[in-house]
């Protein structure tokens, strides 16, 4: 045995020339950068680059002690920003200690470099750290938030957005940022809606997977590659009352058939990281779940990467009552699975102990050290720590003019046009005087939404600042009207006077950027303070009024959109926000995007979604005795799926391959679809299915694909979906996951509410 384990440490020690770089290495990197390099590296030994990952990484863990394992599975907080209850002021001593093995909210390259060089030259192991950060919608650069680019349901453009967020990223330091977030949320008080890509779990999976590979590119080695991490797993959209923080209610067969898809389709693309969420999921904390950590996660889905808890998410387990102390918190974690502890500190406090004792078996503590070793590996931290420190990257990859653009062309991807009565859009530049009004038309911080990393304010364009570029400064007439959330009516007049010497009244509301995002969640999501008395005053002067929405959430809005000619749901739309609605607004772009979420008729009627189930009482107006309420409709304000555009569209009814297929074969829907206005345009062709008899109730119809085509004035395109039965799957009534022969309705049309159907049966 002697001779065995003197060898592995000779193997080991080897591997190390090559993994952790010695002082050449450090010297190396202090040195003057030439252009276009990372770092000068030293040139692996030919023991190590032989060697498998798994090799190498069992070859380092074999040289760590106890402690040091446990300093890998621990990640705290720079001091640079703040995104949680609190920052431990030793962070610095932690990581010369060899007890930290991951930093966030480290930024920029000088930053990062100096963080690095404590762990190359302060500790014995000299594992580089990963570097993370909230990289949600953008770095410097800022997009649409995310829930406005899914109502784009372009999976090209929000790749590329995911793809210059993490180019900016890691151009100043960054490995790792904690996104996305691919939560299904149906519950517009929510404030984290705007992480997310809506309510529907089939659109959902695919933003989900466009967004991983953007990020992460085709290799995690690459220096302008970050790994993703999906987050917030799982069901954290399901918040009870829409309440951040709070806690879930769900069964299992919801949770597998409707929140847990997206999670694994990020599996399926690769994704390096998952991170656990604040809620329980049937009473256990998911912080502290087995079997969603390791059961599904690693079991079922086969996932190979790390999990990294959330925010003190370990010690709010005392708060939620599942476990008596710190200690017992750090216990359940680790042994659940949760490999990587973000911010409380108890994992390097209590583990120690608790495997001494025997309480925790140092294999689960090897386990998750051995996981996030290898991602170290696979990033190319070990080949060089400095990888993505590089000073000529920082200063020329980000607010590129192409990055910008890329922005641009998002934001008005994203935008959804809600009504336009009168075809008062698009406005031509031949107008004569313009009234720009509303606590928005002038705001650059508030475009950038939640979670906007480091976007700059300053950076942004304003709408007031695009407009007068659009059309002159003297066709510009601004007045603010109100304050974002203010109970103050003085600059009313000012406004109404504005409107009355317009032709046309553009009216910019909604909320400011820290309403929607992490702990903003509302009771009531109507336009705050005096903008419904705004547009109501507005209103009387007889101008038509564009509305242009920059929110974060779907809005109660139903008492707003009468007094508007033309309402544009424009988000909050990030840097380029002034020219993105220009665009819109002016034409040169037509809008095509479709909601991802439904805006409801009262948020009484919350959470309202469009795959809902059947009732047994379905509403019927001559029957008191049904589903409705006395004081509302049914229905939703706007439906999911829904957008209009400048030009008109004919889609017409679906015509089936054949009207029964059986499990091997597959169902061709085709429909006609035609221009008939005027303007070149975009549609969203949306196909639903109704499973009509099922073992279990079924939904009244769930997306199960769309296309997004381009057609001239006129032109015509026939459309063709596939259907097969692994379309059709859910989980039945013995929780198998399955399709169920028996008759089916197909829906085709541009939103969940105006379709036209077919029939077929799978035998």
């Amino acid at each position: 045995m002697k001779k065995v384990k003197h060898s592995l440490l000779i193997s080991a020690c080897a591997l190390l020339l090559t993994a952790a770089p010695g002082m050449a290495q450090q010297k190396a990197a202090k040195a003057p950068l030439k252009s276009g390099t990372a770092s000068a590296v030293v040139a692996p030994a030919k023991t190590g680059a032989s060697k498998s990952i798994d090799q190498k990484v069992d070859s380092v863990l074999a040289l760590m002690t106890l402690e040091e394992k446990i300093g890998q599975l621990t990640i705290l907080t720079s001091d640079q920003d703040v995104t949680g209850p609190f920052v431990r002021p030793e962070y610095k001593k932690d990581i010369m200690a060899g007890k930290v093995g991951s930093i966030f909210n480290a930024l920029k390259v000088d930053y990062v470099r100096s963080l690095q060089e404590m762990v190359m030259t302060k500790t014995r192991m000299k594992i580089p750290l990963i570097f993370g950060y909230d990289v949600i919608h953008g770095y410097r650069t800022t997009f649409p938030i995310p829930l406005a680019e899914a109502c784009s349901w372009d999976l090209a453009a929000i790749e590329r957005s995911a793809r210059v967020a993490g180019t900016e990223a890691a151009a100043e330091g960054l490995d790792w940022t904690f996104a996305p977030m691919v939560d299904i949320a149906r519950d517009p008080r929510w404030g984290r809606v705007m992480e997310g890509a809506g309510e529907d779990t089939y659109l959902g999976c695919l933003i989900a997977e466009a967004r991983v590979k953007g990020f992460q590119g085709k290799s995690l080695k690459d220096p302008l590659s970050v790994m993703a991490c999906t987050k917030h797993y799982a069901a954290y959209g399901a918040a009870q009352a829409g309440r951040d923080y709070s806690t879930t209610d769900i069964t299992e067969r919801v949770l597998r058939d409707v929140y847990l898809p997206p999670f694994e389709a990020t599996v399926k693309a690769g994704v390096g990281t998952f991170m656990s969420a604040f809620n329980d999921i049937d009473g256990t904390p998911a912080t502290a779940n087995k079997w969603l950590l390791d059961g599904i996660l690693r079991k079922e889905w086969g996932f190979k990467g790390f999990v990294v808890t959330d925010y003190t998410a370990v010690t709010e387990m005392l708060e939620h009552g599942n476990v008596a102390d710190s200690a017992d918190a750090a216990k359940k974690a680790i042994i659940a699975g949760a490999d990587m502890e973000m911010q409380s500190n108890v994992y390097n406090a209590k583990l120690p102990a608790l495997v001494k004792s025997g309480e925790v078996p140092v294999s689960d503590i090897d386990a998750s050290a051995r996981r996030i070793l290898r991602k170290k590996f696979e990033l190319g931290l070990f080949e060089d720590p400095y990888r993505r420190c590089n000073k000529q990257r920082e200063n020329t990859l980000v607010l590129t003019n192409e990055n910008l653009e890329a922005s641009r062309d998002m934001a008005r991807k994203s935008m959804v046009l809600l009504k336009n009565e009168n075809n008062v859009l698009p406005l031509s530049k031949t107008v004569s005087k313009v009234a720009l009004i509303g606590p928005l038309a002038a705001s650059q911080v508030d475009m950038l939404g939640g979670w906007s990393a480091q976007g700059d304010g300053k950076k942004v364009t304003s709408l007031l600042t695009a407009l007068k570029a659009e059309i002159g400064d003297s066709k510009v007439t601004y007045a603010m009207g109100c304050k974002i959330d203010s109970t103050d009516q003085n600059g009313f007049a000012e406004a109404v006077a504005a409107a009355k010497a317009a032709d046309v009244v553009i009216l910019a509301l909604g909320e400011s950027k820290d309403m929607s995002g992490e702990a903003c969640s509302r009771a009531s999501i109507k336009l705050p303070g005096q903008q419904e008395a705004l547009i109501a005053e507005l209103r009387k002067t007889g101008k038509p009024i564009v509305l242009v929405l920059f929110n974060g959430r779907p809005l109660d809005i139903t008492a707003v959109v009468p007094n508007a000619t033309s309402v544009l749901e424009a988000w909050f739309p990030g840097t380029m926000a002034g020219p993105a609605v220009c665009d819109v607004l002016f034409g040169r772009y037509n809008p095509a995007g479709k909601l991802v979420m439904t805006f409801p008729y009262s948020v009484g009627q919350v959470p309202v979604f469009y795959n809902q189930k059947h009732t047994g009482r379905p509403f019927d107006a001559k029957n008191h005795y049904t589903s409705k309420y006395l004081d509302i409709p049914n229905e939703p304000l706007f439906p999911f799926g829904y957008g209009l555009s400048y030009t008109t569209f004919d889609i017409s009814a679906p015509k089936l391959s054949s009207t029964a297929v059986n499990f091997k074969e597959e169902l061709t829907v085709t429909v006609s679809v035609k221009n008939t206005g005027r303007f070149e345009g975009e549609e969203i062709v949306q196909l639903y299915v109704q499973d009509l008899v099922g073992s279990i109730t079924r939904p009244v119809k769930e997306l199960k694909g769309y296309k997004k085509i381009k057609l001239s004035p006129g032109a015509a395109q026939e459309v063709s979906f596939k259907i097969s039965s692994e379309d059709l799957k859910f989980h039945d009534n013995k929780m198998n996951f399955t399709a169920e022969k028996g008759g089916f309705k197909v829906y085709v049309g541009n939103s969940s509410a105006n379709v036209k159907e077919a029939r077929f049966e799978l035998k």
